[in-house]
């Protein structure tokens, strides 16, 4: 699946994504970590990652008296940690972050991780565009079993059909304390266009 795959929700019996923005100081990771490139090491951040890793070493010691470790010399430390390369913030770029997913037990168990965005970062500012469907992880996670394991020759409504069937979105929620009967939701019922509901 390319990274541009999820555009094709607009045009599918799911409800259209709509976007959100986001204008301040660096703030939002792409996807994890705040916007950054990778450099080659210089000798300031290999100075700066051996001191780390021997600091690191020596704290894994004091707690671990009877399983110490040999602290190579600081030399060879350094001229390991010279060949590697570092991360280090971006000033000026842009990142775009693909729809993030995995599968968990079996090869059509989709997991939502991340939703599509694009940033730009100028210095300690960002502009971000994100992609905001409506309950994400439900939304992607059966859009993603409607466009890579339905039937694409049949129709949208056959298709949903299977999705439903094969890819069940019904919850019950038990709210602590709560007189009420539990709540039965079928997420089918928020994330489709009204006339793929029923």
């Amino acid at each position: 699946m390319n990274s541009f795959s999820f555009i094709k929700s607009l045009w599918s019996p799911f409800k259209p994504f709509k976007l959100r923005f986001y204008i301040g100081k660096v703030a939002i990771g792409t996807p994890y970590f705040f916007p950054r490139k990778w450099v080659k090491g210089t000798p300031e951040l290999a100075h700066k990652a051996t001191l780390e890793y021997i600091e690191s070493e020596k704290k894994y010691n004091e707690l671990n008296p009877n399983y110490t470790r040999k602290i190579k010399p600081y030399e060879e430390i350094y001229e390991e940690k010279l060949k590697y390369s570092y991360p280090i913030r971006k000033k000026i770029g842009f990142d775009f972050v693909r729809l993030g997913w995995k599968t968990k037990w079996k090869p059509d168990d989709y997991r939502f991780e991340w939703a599509p965005l694009l940033s730009f970062v100028f210095f300690k500012w960002q502009i971000v565009i994100f992609v905001d469907a409506p309950y994400q992880d439900h939304y992607w996670e059966s859009w993603l079993y409607y466009e890579l394991n339905t039937d694409k020759k049949k129709s949208k409504r056959e298709r949903i059909k299977q999705c439903k069937e094969e890819f069940k979105l019904d919850f019950t929620y038990y709210h602590p304390g709560a007189t009420n009967p539990p709540e039965k939701i079928n997420y089918y019922n928020l994330i489709l266009r009204k006339k793929y509901i029923s």
